[in-house]
């Protein structure tokens, strides 16, 4: 049982011995644009924990939230703080070798859809163009698929691709004016099509036993999805450098599990003694990755979804803290 926030980010930033050995392979330092995310605090303390002390772990954010540069500052993570919107935020920022870029908005996009195209197109192009003589791993989104039949398995890295809505359409932007950099400044880079990680603190499975436990419908209609424990999506990422190529190598990042909403659903409800309530019905089609390239890389993850599962309902029966955001994985129509 995980049962504190200490507990769950020392979990999330433990590194496993490939991490350590990839950390030690790793030519040079290490910058991370968008460290202050969901996920980029417990990614560089699991990198400052895998690396020689002598290798820099750097991460770069506007730092909305203080506490979130004291803990990563804590963990030996140097910070900067930066809108890398701003007129010379990226010159400004040290030469270091590797690059993880983190940086996106999704949440909020609908209403204010040019600031989300600037800062999930416009500013990886640039922060392309500004370390374009390092190894780039840069995140992306599995939304830029179409849906697949639930029975398919889920799209691959060679499906052709139907983003949905602004959000999905400027992801994709990202990753073409990613490409266009790689191949013009023969900038090694990797982009992984993440969906969807877990941490206690949010997700897909925190959406759904949060819904059961208070008693609201869920929606069926997307009736299925893939998740990956933040701890191995993380792993990954560090693990992507070695792989990072011109043209990009393209991975999708997610567990080889399809789950069930609808089972999921009933499984927290027979932890908290709730009978679930549903809304809609299953549709054929949903939003699927199949990551079977990354598991032949990398392994498959270490952590299943019965246990994801375990852990997100006692997180849940005791009050855990949470993010407050919703991934709204049930939208269909693109719109954040």
């Amino acid at each position: 049982m995980i049962a504190s926030e200490a507990q769950l980010d020392e979990l999330l930033s433990r590194p496993t011995e490939a991490d350590v050995a990839a950390m030690a392979a790793m030519d040079g330092d290490l910058l991370i644009l968008g460290v202050a995310g969901k996920m980029g605090p417990t990614l560089a303390m699991r990198a400052r924990r895998a690396a020689p002390p002598s290798k820099r772990i750097i991460g770069v954010s506007r730092f909305s939230n203080p506490g979130s540069r004291g803990a990563l500052e804590a963990a030996g993570v140097e910070t900067i703080a930066a809108d890398l919107l701003d007129d010379g935020a990226l010159a400004s920022l040290p030469d270091v070798p590797n690059v993880l870029l983190m940086t996106g908005r999704k949440f909020g996009s609908t209403g204010d859809e040019s600031l989300t195209w600037a800062m999930n197109s416009l500013m990886p192009a640039q922060a392309a163009e500004r370390f374009r003589n390092s190894r780039i791993v840069a995140f992306s989104s599995g939304n830029i698929y179409p849906f697949t039949p639930v029975t398919s398995g889920g799209a691959t890295e060679t499906c052709g691709l139907s983003p949905i809505g602004e959000y999905a359409q400027s992801v994709l932007a990202r990753e073409r004016l990613l490409q266009y950099c790689s191949k013009r400044n023969g900038t090694p880079m990797t982009i992984l099509r993440l969906n969807y990680a877990i941490d206690m603190r949010y997700g897909v499975l925190l959406d759904i036993g949060t819904k059961v436990f208070n008693r609201e419908e869920i929606d069926l209609t997307m009736g299925n999805a893939n998740v990956i424990w933040q701890g191995d999506a993380n792993s990954i990422a560090l693990r992507s450098f070695a792989h990072a190529s011109v043209p990009p190598l393209i991975l999708n990042l997610t567990g080889p599990e399809t789950i069930s909403v609808r089972d999921v659903a009933q499984r927290f409800g027979r932890h908290f003694g709730v009978e679930p309530t549903f809304t809609g019905a299953e549709a054929p089609l949903a939003l699927l990755n199949n990551a079977a390239k990354c598991h032949r890389l990398f392994g498959y993850p270490s952590v299943t979804p019965d246990e994801m599962i375990e852990w997100t309902a006692r997180w849940i029966g005791m009050g855990g803290a949470t993010l407050g955001k919703p991934t709204h994985f049930e939208t269909r129509d693109g719109k954040f």
